[in-house]
């Protein structure tokens, strides 16, 4: 190779070095207030694995450096507009900082003058996060969706992979929709997600084997819908519902999913049965999810009367859709017996407070209980009013995480398997596409300010127009894959049977 080549490599990896690292400008003024960085990650606590947390500063400025300073040494980033930490770096920073902060002071040339921002700091917690969360990836409901996928995410770094994606069998004439992935105690080996319309099915992996069931059957409403798997017997909840959804011309909030009919239903997944739980009269029952025992099935409830036999329900549901307010129950199951009992309202939010209760999560401890909240409906994921409340299930006390909404809709919030961390689906940034937010949830039960899932490019979201729905924590990756699912999804489905036949 030639002298001059080897200069001019040398020469660029130095230009590189240098542009990674900048050197903190000397003469910048004081600007008395924060950056502004998206994703905001001001003075937030961080899990002691997360990938790094980079940024970009929205202050028009023409270059930044931004420095870190943590137990031991300090680094500074900067290229153009953005902060991108290397892994090795951030690795480093964050051991070091752990059960401490690391300190970032951010400074932008500004027509030509360097600015000095106010310092903050990123706090990293001892406690660590699940490995692997799992969303589903879709256009707004709004747009009328082509491709989806129910994709897997590893927090340590930025690996991303579609767990399933409906174009694998999707044709122009046979479409299909995929949705409500869920996980028996964070763990992959038992499994299910829904498909609808085109090949139909729930797939379903019992100890990592892979079968597509039918679970509709002539006594129920629908097949099962939102899922809540057992925590110790090899049985899974499921609401069946009617759902339909309609569209404003003006209100904020675009669209209105509404449940006409529900009732919640078990399934033996080793008998292939299905049983009823409730089929209440004129209650809308929805949103199962099982105590850390499995000794108690909470979920949300509705009374709705329909009064107008000259109209469809669908119809009619449509006129009164703000009157439809769900309050939180509780019912007893017997795990050995498989038998519920002492069916009671634990939170009545529509006659005490007008408000309707959504989407309750345990904490693995058993001790709190997560729901979003919002004037009315059952599909909060779109109403701008929703909010993340918490029950302390020992005191009945119910508090609104502040820390964890914004003036947007949070919803589908759930918990980390070591209940340090709650993660909530967020409209905040523009609202119309849900994107998981994190926050650190602490041994005194209180919530820190929640942070925006990184990303390798701090642009991502900026330019990604889809939307990240059900957000879900996993202790382990998806260990079939996308093929076998796509096998799968293309054969017939086995038939459920009533367990009272």
């Amino acid at each position: 190779m030639k002298i001059k080549n080897i200069l001019s490599i040398l020469a660029t990896a130095t230009f590189i070095v240098a542009c990674n690292h900048p050197s903190v400008p000397t003469n910048a003024e004081k600007e008395a207030r924060l950056p502004r960085i998206f994703p905001d990650y001001t003075e937030v606590t961080i899990p002691a694995n997360i990938c790094p947390l980079n940024f970009v500063v929205q202050e028009g400025a023409t270059e930044v450096v931004a420095k870190f300073s943590y137990p031991g040494g300090e680094m500074t980033y900067g290229d153009g507009q953005k902060v991108e930490i290397d892994d090795v770096d951030w690795e480093e920073m964050r051991k070091m900082a752990v059960g401490q902060s690391i300190d970032v002071e951010v400074f932008a040339k500004i027509n030509n003058t360097w600015k000095a921002f106010n310092p903050f700091k990123i706090h990293v917690a001892e406690d660590s996060i699940d490995e692997y969360i799992s969303y589903r990836v879709i256009q707004p409901s709004y747009v009328a969706y082509e491709k989806l996928s129910i994709n897997q995410r590893n927090l340590t770094n930025f690996e991303e992979r579609e767990i399933y994606n409906n174009m694998a069998i999707s044709t122009e004439t046979t479409g299909q929709c995929i949705n409500c992935h869920s996980y028996k105690n964070y763990k992959t080996d038992n499994m299910l997600f829904h498909m609808r319309q085109g090949y139909g099915g729930t797939m379903i992996v019992n100890n990592g084997e892979l079968k597509k069931i039918d679970l509709k059957i002539d006594e129920t409403i629908s097949a099962g819908v939102y899922p809540a798997w057992h925590p110790t017997k090899n049985v899974i909840a499921f609401s069946t519902n009617k759902t339909g959804q309609s569209f404003h011309t003006k209100d904020l909030n675009k669209i209105e999913v509404q449940d006409t009919e529900s009732d919640l239903i078990l399934y033996d997944v080793d008998k292939n049965e299905v049983s009823i739980i409730t089929e209440l009269e004129d209650e809308l029952e929805v949103f199962p999810t099982w105590s850390p025992d499995g000794k108690k099935l909470y979920f949300c409830s509705a009374k709705f009367e329909y009064k107008n036999d000259s109209v469809a329900k669908e119809t009619e549901m449509i006129l009164r859709y703000k009157e439809v307010k769900y309050d939180l129950y509780s019912v007893d199951f017997d795990p050995e017996a498989h038998q519920f009992s002492n069916v009671k309202m634990i939170y009545n939010a529509s006659d005490s407070l007008g408000q309707s209760v959504t989407l309750p999560r345990v904490s693995p401890d058993g001790r709190y209980l997560l729901f979003a909240q919002a004037e009315f409906g059952c599909f909060h994921v779109w109403h701008n009013d929703a909010d993340i409340y918490m029950m302390d299930l020992e005191t009945q006390n119910v508090q609104k995480l502040d820390n964890v909404n914004s003036a947007r809709s949070e919803s589908y919030p759930t918990w980390s398997s070591n209940g340090r961390w709650i993660m909530v689906a967020s409209r905040r940034d523009d609202g119309n596409y849900t994107r998981p937010y994190i926050a650190y949830f602490d041994k005194e039960g209180k919530a820190h300010k929640a942070f925006e899932l990184p990303q390798k490019d701090p642009n991502f979201y900026t330019f990604f127009l889809r939307s990240f729905n059900r957000p879900e924590f996993m202790i382990e990756p998806v260990s079939v894959s996308s093929k076998e699912f796509t096998k799968k999804a293309k054969e017939d489905a086995i038939k459920a049977k009533y367990a009272n036949q």
